[in-house]
C-alpha cells in the first residue's frame, strides 16, 4: 500500500510540536500527584518508587520507559517475563492497584515523550521478549515500529484491555490503521477519547 501517513515529515513535525506542548503541561500538572504517589509507594514497600524498564521503540531501538512502581521489588525474579493480568495481577501491591485503576502510574511517561523516546499517540511499547514472540506469530507485527510508541493510541481507546497473543493481533489492526491514517484531527481525537476513558471508565 501507500506510505504510512504517520511517517511523513510534515505529520511527524506537527506531532512532535504537539507532543512537547502536551508533555510539558502534563509534567507541570502531574508533578504534585507523582510526588505524593512516590511517597506512598515508598511507605508501603522498599525500593525505588520509579519503575524503569527497557522497551522497544521506533525502528526497534530499545529505550527506558518510566512508570510509578505498582509491583513489589523483583516481582518477576521467579516467573520471568509474563503477560500482565491487569489490576487483578497478584504481583501488584495494594497501592499499585489504585495507581493502575486511576492510570496515575503512567504519568512519568510524559518525561519519555519530552525526551523524544515516545509520542503521546502511537502503539503501546512492548518488551523485547514479547516483541520477538509476537513477530513470529503475527504477520506484519513489525510494521508498528515505523513510528514512535505512544502513551496512548487508537487500540487503547477502541479495544478492551488484553494480555494475550490474540489480543495483540486485534490491537495491531487498530495500531496500523492509526499509523496509516494519522492526522492532526485523529491525533486530537485519540487524546480526547483517552481523557474520556480515564474520567468515565477508571480501571477499564
Amino acid at each position: 500500500g501507500p506510505d504510512f501517513a504517520g511517517t511523513s515529515r510534515l505529520m511527524a513535525g506537527l506531532q512532535r510540536v504537539a507532543d512537547v506542548m502536551i508533555s510539558l503541561m502534563g509534567l507541570a500538572l502531574s508533578a504534585p500527584v507523582v510526588a505524593l504517589a512516590a511517597i506512598i509507594i515508598r511507605l508501603e514497600s522498599a525500593g525505588s518508587p520509579i519503575f524503569r524498564q527497557e522497551r522497544v521503540g521506533k525502528n526497534e531501538v530499545p529505550f527506558t520507559i518510566f512508570k510509578l512502581r505498582t509491583m513489589g521489588v523483583d516481582a518477576e525474579a521467579r516467573t520471568g517475563a509474563v503477560w500482565s493480568q491487569g489490576p487483578a495481577d497478584p504481583r501488584v501491591t495494594r497501592v499499585g492497584r489504585f495507581l493502575r485503576r486511576s492510570r496515575i502510574d503512567e504519568l512519568p511517561q510524559f518525561l519519555n515523550v519530552l525526551l523524544g523516546d515516545m509520542s503521546m499517540v502511537g502503539p503501546r511499547p512492548e518488551r523485547a521478549h514479547f516483541v520477538n514472540q509476537l513477530k513470529t506469530s503475527i504477520p506484519f507485527y513489525g510494521l508498528r515500529f515505523v513510528v514512535k510508541p505512544g502513551v496512548t493510541g487508537w487500540a487503547q481507546v477502541m479495544y478492551r484491555y488484553g494480555a494475550s497473543e490474540e489480543d495483540a493481533a486485534e490491537k495491531l489492526c487498530f495500531d496500523l490503521y492509526a499509523v496509516q491514517e494519522l492526522s492532526p484531527m485523529l491525533y486530537m481525537l485519540i487524546i480526547l477519547k483517552t481523557i474520556q476513558t480515564v474520567v468515565l471508565r477508571p480501571g477499564s
